[in-house]
């Protein structure tokens, strides 16, 4: 499964590593802010050789997120992962694109919604 996000760079934590059973590990967490009426933190991590692709962005920079779900069991309990496997900016594309113009005040009212307007999902 491979999901799409975009946030807002709020914290870029240092990067971990250590030494497992399959030899050296390194990984590296970031939080992203998600635009919206209710914005919603998220932390996602990377790991391996993917733990350099956040390295070359800064707090603040609008960022789509392409991610992972992993969840695991240890004693009993559930830990999920978000696993970051592409990271982008958006910032400059999003700067670029203009408003639309504000509505007039004598513009006709847009038509009642239809049917298929109307759908549950």
């Amino acid at each position: 499964m491979s999901l799409e996000i975009e946030g807002k760079l709020i914290k870029l934590l240092p990067e971990v590593s250590g030494e497992g059973a399959n030899g050296r590990w390194v990984k590296r967490e970031f939080v992203i802010e998600t635009q919206g009426q209710y914005p919603k933190s998220v932390c996602f991590s990377t790991w391996g050789d993917k733990a350099q692709m956040i390295a070359g962005f800064q707090e603040g920079d609008a960022l789509q997120v392409s991610f992972d779900v992993q969840s695991r069991e240890y004693n009993e309990r559930w830990y999920t992962d978000l696993r970051a496997w592409k990271i982008s900016k958006t910032g400059a594309t999003q700067s670029n694109v203009a408003a639309p113009p504000p509505p007039e005040f004598n513009q006709a009212a847009p038509p009642p919604p239809t049917e298929e307007d109307n759908l549950p999902f």
